[in-house]
């Protein structure tokens, strides 16, 4: 992401005559700003904002005129109490100088964003951080927020790829070489002729069954699940490692990946076969949806100290629940309070 790419976005909607409650698509190649360009814009104008002796709902004005003017729309004499706040960028704001985040009297929406705004000790912002709802649920670390759909793993006899071949809107941007440069990001957003295919991404995943890894406990399922995912950007050749805790977890291959030692499988905000755009950039005008992404549910043993890998499946969003069976009556649960961890 380059500052020009983050201000054509904003000097596109300063000409447009929108307001901040003006629709606007995901798909949007014009007005619709990326999250990433979202989080620049925002840091860039709010950061070293003083908001010192200001009353609560004087200090959340304040916040909300400077986000309008970071992303080019005009300030209204009067904001509209909707849901989200800046309906047409689907994004909400919270000021926080806590690390316990209260979100209330609604769910997380999946494909809200939600602006994380850091205030210091001498109430001056320090630092933005957006986030989808999906990413937001994923904070969680208490079991208590189950807005999650469920589906459950009956562990089959060895590796099984369900999806022969990918989503028939993802293969012509897959890439014929069963490589690419090692230097990409693992948490990018995909580019179209540089996506493996699902077939080469099966044979290089499946090597890692028999591989053991050291189990952080069962408490600590992002621990967890980290070690599990620099196991994979090792595997499909990648020279770093990363993870922010997006969808799918390594977004530059369209690849959710997932550790199972017990058969409930925790599915988030939005069902994999799920035709809803994904927060990622557009391929060639093409925004992969969550049915394009390809699952990697690995399955494992612990016995308390390490856990080793015994079990692969495969298999596309559109795919998943010719394999998984969905738990019925899944209902969306929220809690309002969830603590912010210490790096976020």
């Amino acid at each position: 992401m380059t500052i020009n790419v983050a201000d054509d976005y904003k000097d596109a909607i300063q000409v447009s005559g929108q307001d901040i409650y003006s629709p606007i698509s995901i798909d949007d190649g014009q007005y619709w700003i990326p999250t990433c360009e979202l989080e620049f814009l925002l840091n860039r104008e709010l950061q070293g904002l003083s908001l010192a002796g200001k009353a609560i709902r004087t200090r959340s004005k304040i916040v909300k005129e400077s986000v309008c003017s970071a992303l080019g729309y005009p300030v209204p004499n009067s904001f509209k109490k909707t849901q989200p706040r800046f309906s047409g960028q689907q994004l909400d704001t919270y000021v926080q100088k806590s690390m316990n985040l209260q979100i209330w009297n609604e769910k997380i929406d999946g494909e809200r964003r939600y602006a994380i705004i850091q205030v210091s000790e001498n109430d001056a912002i320090k630092k933005v951080r957006v986030i989808t709802g999906l990413e937001l649920a994923r904070l969680d670390t208490t079991g208590t927020l189950t807005s999650k759909y469920q589906a459950r793993f009956d562990v089959g006899s060895g590796s099984e790829l369900i999806s022969p071949i990918d989503t028939p809107a993802i293969v012509p941007h897959l890439q014929a070489a069963p490589s690419f440069a090692q230097q990409a990001s693992p948490i990018a957003s995909p580019e179209s002729k540089k996506l493996l295919p699902i077939q080469a991404l099966y044979g290089k995943l499946n090597e890692l069954i028999g591989q053991s890894m050291v189990d952080p406990g069962a408490d600590q399922e992002r621990n967890r699940g980290a070690a599990l995912h620099r196991l994979v950007c090792s595997k499909l050749g990648y020279q770093q490692f990363a993870d922010n805790g997006q969808f799918p977890d390594l977004r530059h291959q369209l690849l959710e990946i997932k550790l199972q030692t017990s058969p409930t499988v925790d599915l988030g905000l939005v069902l994999p076969n799920s035709l809803n755009n994904l927060d990622v950039a557009a391929m060639q005008g093409y925004i992969a949806k969550h049915c394009d992404t390809r699952y990697a549910i690995f399955f494992g043993n612990s016995d308390g100290r390490k856990i080793q890998i015994t079990h692969l499946v495969l298999v596309t969003g559109a795919d998943f629940f010719k394999r998984f069976r969905r738990f019925e009556g899944n209902t969306i649960n929220r809690k309002l309070q969830i603590k912010l961890p210490g790096n976020f």
